[in-house]
């Protein structure tokens, strides 16, 4: 069964990436991987839970006596139904309702033309120069929100930059790459870096001091090879729509902060009361929801000119939203058939340096979901006390490991479109395909990633 779930996980993806040949959209593609993989698992269940789940599934007996008489495939089916789906699904869920939150958050933005603030303020046209500008915007702004929010906001804005559809393809696609390495040196800009933060492996200044450099280079590599590539100016873009003349500039800008302010207030959130950050993001759409409603009712408007929540929702992708959620089911499926901490051994056993298992670690996080790859790596490596030496030395607290797992599993999916949060928004929003990008992209990726692995070796060597 382990090896036709691989089979099945690969042609899935195949079908994700050939979706223009074969003209089946990813998003049924997606859908149809992740639900097979979960039919798959149930009938193996009888062979898979116990040896994957080990003494999860044993303490899962204990609490449910009834269960212990029963056959084995019922136990472990059981056991399914009540702990591995409903586990991954309640993460998943977090994930799609943070998404939702962000993307209605900023589409409310955009239909009150809350974007021009700052697409007034950017008026170069020559492509280089604005190619710097949207990446080294993207790579700070994705430090302080993460790569998921950061990704959904530059894009959007960039729709108010760049008219042509592949023109705005190139831009979109280097937002992926500076998102995803912004977000690796802040402890709050990826969901793998909060991981290891929340858990204690590595600490703020520590990766702010070793992790931001190589993140910069791993930025700039592929910006600057991209660069070289284009050449002249962009049109001037025409808006379209034609804006609420009953909304004042002011009233615009107030509803522009209003949604900024609450993106940036999602990781303030999560820090002070430790919940989740879709907490955040859902009670931050709630004050918008009622402000809006408020603002609405003041105003003297036809039904039919009001942007309210209820008709901005209507306005967010929910392919992208769904496609999201097969990709998600897909790798859980993965990790709870025990397949990615099989992987994860395999390399500690054959490989055994940390530099090479980590940067491996990377780029298989291009293929499969970064969450998994670093929930198994913690689960393998306990942190050590400071007082060890030699290999194990690696893994205290702001070791080698940790700090370069928390670089590599975020600037690692950079490599595939498929392989970040960020790309799949990309892919969602824009319609990019996985083989543009891959023809495109992915060498330019995989060079800056390289590049800063180098720079983090050299800063250990001279550190």
């Amino acid at each position: 069964m382990i090896t036709l779930l691989l089979i099945v996980f690969v042609v899935g993806y195949l079908a994700i990436a050939l979706e223009h040949p074969i003209k089946i959209d990813k998003t049924a593609s997606a859908l149809l991987l992740g639900m097979t993989m979960w039919v798959i698992y149930a009938i193996g269940a009888e062979s898979i839970v116990p040896e994957a789940a080990g003494s999860k599934f044993s303490t899962f007996l204990a609490h449910n006596p009834s269960l212990q008489n029963q056959p084995l495939h019922t136990q472990t089916l059981q056991y399914l139904l009540q702990v591995d789906i409903i586990s991954h699904l309640g993460d998943i869920c977090q994930t799609l309702l943070f998404l939702i939150g962000a993307m209605t958050i900023v589409e409310l933005i955009d239909v009150h033309g809350g974007f021009r603030i700052i697409t007034e303020r950017i008026t170069t046209r020559r492509k280089v120069r604005l190619l710097w500008i949207i990446s080294f915007t993207t790579f700070f702004m994705s430090a302080v929100l993460d790569n998921l929010t950061t990704s959904i906001v530059m894009i959007m804005l960039l729709r108010k930059l760049i008219a042509n559809k592949h023109e705005r393809w190139l831009y979109a696609a280097t937002i992926v790459i500076a998102a995803n390495s912004g977000g690796a040196w802040s402890p709050i800009g990826d969901v793998t870096t909060i991981m290891l933060w929340v858990g204690g492996n590595v600490t703020t200044a520590s990766l702010i001091l070793y992790v931001l450099l190589p993140s910069l280079v791993s930025m700039i590599v592929p910006v600057w090879l991209v660069s070289r590539r284009i050449k002249g100016t962009l049109p001037q873009v025409v808006e379209t729509g034609t804006p609420l003349k009953e909304i004042s500039n002011g009233e615009r800008n107030t509803i522009f902060i209003l949604g900024v302010a609450g993106l940036l207030f999602v990781p303030i959130f999560k820090s002070i009361t430790h919940l989740p950050p879709f907490v955040g993001m859902l009670f931050s759409l709630g004050v918008m929801w009622v402000f809006t409603e408020i603002f609405y009712n003041s105003k003297s408007l036809q039904k039919s000119r009001e942007q309210r929540i209820p008709k901005v929702i209507s306005r967010v992708d929910m392919p992208s939203i769904l496609f999201f959620l097969g990709i998600l089911m897909a790798v859980a499926v993965l990790q709870s058939s025990g397949i990615l901490t099989e992987a994860a051994a395999a390399l500690d056993n054959h490989v055994h340096n940390v530099y090479v298992i980590d940067t491996i670690l990377g780029i298989l996080s291009s293929i499969v979901d970064n969450v998994p790859l670093v929930a198994a790596s913690i689960g393998m490596y306990p942190v050590e006390t400071s007082a060890v030496t030699g290999y194990a030395a690696n893994f205290v607290v702001d070791g080698t490991f940790w700090e370069l797992l928390s670089y590599c599993a975020g600037v690692g999916g950079s490599i595939l479109i498929i392989g970040s949060a960020a790309g799949v928004i990309a892919m969602g929003l824009e319609k990019i395909s996985f083989g543009w990008y891959l023809r495109k992209f992915s060498l330019l990726a995989l060079a800056g990633y390289i590049a800063g692995v180098g720079v983090y070796i050299i800063e250990k060597l001279i550190f």
